[in-house]
Formats: structure tokens, C-alpha cells, sequence
């Protein structure tokens, strides 16, 4: 089982830095409109890549972790997905060039609204281009590259990299062999819309968000940890909230003696993950990356998601959903899948039964681990 207090950790001692150096005079630009000047791509990878270059799996993260999937001899700390990655495990460094990139627009190394926009010498901040899932898959891509690798062996993702690795491959579909979306949704439904644009309206009520241009040490940090509150709620499903702190009351030591104050072990428990949080993550890029989520379709790509997904050319593609999910339903992977088949590739549909809800691929090791071993093991 993952080690759910490192589930997002984050490190740099093993993370790597590429400037993509294939964007010329354009720079990189972006799918709804904009550029940027110059992109820098923070990634981690383990195993070697084959003489021919034909071993590599790409992993794209969800909205919140890092590129630190699993641990290394260059890092020993465990990574957010560490019981899935690595030597002997279901994506097999052994057998495997695995490479897990930082998406663009994120705060863990990539460039994002964080990092120093070259025209002004100042964070961009909420002048950063309009994000997308597609810029984010498009950056994944030329990191491969970059790496020396022409054609993916796999791309996996989950959630939010569910989603980026069908616009890989609907995007540059001579470039991957297989795929693997785990929890993602050709597009998003209303309530996690509701949700999401909730989440970022909480941090932009914040005094100290300023529009977008707060300072260093001056961060919104009472509106994300609200907003990580109300994502904490979501991603997990309501019997395993009612089966794990039931109405447990906190001790008398630990109440503040404040009015309205936490008196729930559940109001600690949110507490304590949030302000974890808050402190490692930047606040406007959870606001673009989570408004990448909602812009994303699928159909944008051909007219219809049928239309749309005829555009994948993978040998093999693997969708897995979850049965407690409320923010990616399994009604939505059972449409990835039975798009995929409709279309011509051959697609194997696993629904696990977890109580664990949205996050079941980050904790849930006895379900997933074994799905995602034989899928691979069967296409030696």
C-alpha cells in the first residue's frame, strides 16, 4: 500500500531539467492562443533506454503531484505512485525506460505561472497563456524528443494524465505504440466542473491572491487550503469518510478553545493535509491546471468523440475506472473504452470495485498494481 502522507510529496534531489531546444523563433505555442518564449521541463526517469529507443513509457502526473513518481538510488523517498513504479514492480524499470514529466504550467520545476517570463523579468502569474491539456500532452511529446525517444513504447496517466494521454495520441498518433488512462473522461461532467471552478473561486477570494500577482512569502494560503479542503472531499468516496473517522471526536488537548472550532478527528484530518499542501504548491498554477481539466474535449479534436478517437493508432490501449468515483465516474471510462473499440483498437475495460474513490490509483495497490502488470506483460 502507498504511504498516503507521501502520496503528493515532493522532492528535487533526483528531478532534471530540459529547455526545449527545438522551439525557435515561435517559441511554444499554445493551443487556445499565446506562446511562450521558452519552456523548461522538469522529469525524473528510471531504468535505460534500448539501443532502439523503443522501451520508453511516458507518465503523466494528475493536477497536484510532481515528477517524482517513485524512488530512486538518486532519492530514496518514496514517490506518489511508489508501489506501481519501478525494478520488478507493474511498470518494470527493469524492462522498461520510464520517463514521469512535471506538466507544463505546473509549480515542481516546469515552466509555469511561477517561473520568470523573459519579456518583463517577472513571475508571469496570471498573465501566463490560457493551459490546456493538449499543451501539456504537446510538452510531453518534445521531452521525449529531447530524450532521443522518436516513438513511445506507452503513455500512462491518471486523472488529469488520463486525459493528456489521449490528446498524445489523438495528437501525434504514429508516436505511440499503446496507452494506459486510468480514471480520466473524454471531457468533464458538470459537477466536477462545479466543483473545480469552486475550488478556484475560493483561492481567488483570497485578499492575498492580488489578481493573480502576489508575492513570495505573501502567498493565498487561507484560499488554498480551503479549496484543498473541498478537493480532499472530493477525491475520496463517502463510505470510506463514514468508515474512517465515523463521528470520532478530537480529544480535549487538541481543541483550541476557539469558537466554531474543529471538534471532528475528520475537521483535523482535512486540516492537517491541507496546510501539507499549501506550502509545496503554487496557487495559480492550481488555478490553470485545474481550468485545463474543464477545457479539455475530446470531440474539439474531430467533431464528435467518436470522430475524435478514430484519430488513435495504438496497438492496444487499457482504460481503467472506478466504481466509488464521483469526480471521473466509471460511466465515463466505459465511454473512453467503448469509444476506442468502435473506432478499431483493441481496448481492455477494467472497473475496480474500490472504496477508495477518485484517489483509489494512488493507495489502492491490490486492485491496480496487478491490472496494470499483465496488461503490460502480455504485450512483450
Amino acid at each position: 500500500m502507498a504511504n498516503e502522507d507521501n502520496a503528493y510529496s515532493f522532492t528535487t534531489k533526483a528531478t532534471q531539467h530540459i529547455k526545449l531546444g527545438s522551439l525557435g523563433a515561435e517559441g511554444f505555442p499554445m493551443y487556445k492562443g499565446g506562446r511562450l518564449a521558452e519552456v523548461t521541463l522538469a522529469y525524473e526517469c528510471w531504468g535505460e533506454l534500448s539501443s532502439k529507443a523503443d522501451n520508453a513509457i511516458l507518465i503523466f502526473t494528475g493536477l497536484s503531484p510532481s515528477a517524482h513518481a517513485t524512488s530512486s538510488e538518486l532519492d530514496s523517498s518514496p514517490g506518489w505512485w511508489e508501489y506501481m513504479v519501478g525494478p520488478g514492480k507493474a511498470i518494470d524499470s527493469n524492462r522498461f525506460y520510464v520517463v514521469c514529466v512535471n506538466s507544463l504550467g505546473g509549480c515542481h520545476g516546469s515552466t509555469g505561472p511561477a517561473s520568470i517570463d523573459p519579456a518583463s523579468g517577472e513571475p508571469y502569474g496570471a498573465n501566463f497563456p490560457c493551459l490546456t491539456v493538449e499543451d501539456i500532452s504537446r510538452a510531453g511529446f518534445l521531452l521525449m524528443q529531447e530524450l532521443g525517444v522518436e516513438r513511445l513504447f506507452a503513455a500512462v496517466g491518471s486523472s488529469m494524465g488520463g486525459m493528456a494521454v489521449l490528446a498524445y495520441a489523438i495528437q501525434f498518433p504514429q508516436k505511440i505504440e499503446y496507452l494506459i488512462s486510468v480514471s480520466a473522461a473524454t471531457s468533464a461532467l458538470p459537477l466536477t466542473i462545479a466543483l473545480r471552478s469552486l475550488q478556484r473561486e475560493i483561492i481567488r477570494s483570497d485578499p492575498a491572491w492580488n489578481n493573480g500577482q502576489y508575492q513570495k512569502g505573501h502567498e493565498p494560503l487561507i484560499g488554498m487550503a480551503l479549496a484543498r479542503k473541498l478537493g480532499l472531499v472530493s477525491y475520496r468516496a463517502a463510505d470510506e469518510w463514514n468508515s474512517k473517522f465515523d463521528r470520532s471526536k478530537l480529544p480535549p488537548e487538541k481543541l483550541s478553545g476557539k469558537h466554531f472550532q474543529h471538534e471532528f478527528e475528520i475537521e483535523n484530518y482535512l486540516e492537517y493535509n491541507a496546510q501539507k499542501f499549501v506550502r509545496s504548491f503554487d496557487a495559480n498554477s492550481y488555478q490553470y491546471l485545474s481550468r485545463a481539466m474543464d477545457l479539455f474535449d475530446i470531440a474539439e479534436h474531430g467533431g464528435s468523440i467518436e470522430s475524435s478517437m478514430s484519430k488513435i493508432k495504438v496497438k492496444k490501449a487499457l482504460v481503467i475506472g472506478v466504481t466509488t468515483d464521483i469526480l471521473f465516474p466509471s460511466r465515463q471510462q466505459r465511454e473512453i473504452a467503448e469509444s476506442l473499440q468502435n473506432t478499431g483498437t483493441e481496448t481492455e475495460y477494467v472497473e475496480i470495485d474500490s472504496v477508495n474513490g477518485h484517489d483509489a490509483f494512488l493507495v489502492d495497490e491490490e486492485h491496480f498494481s496487478p491490472v496494470v502488470a499483465r496488461f503490460l506483460s502480455n504485450i512483450l
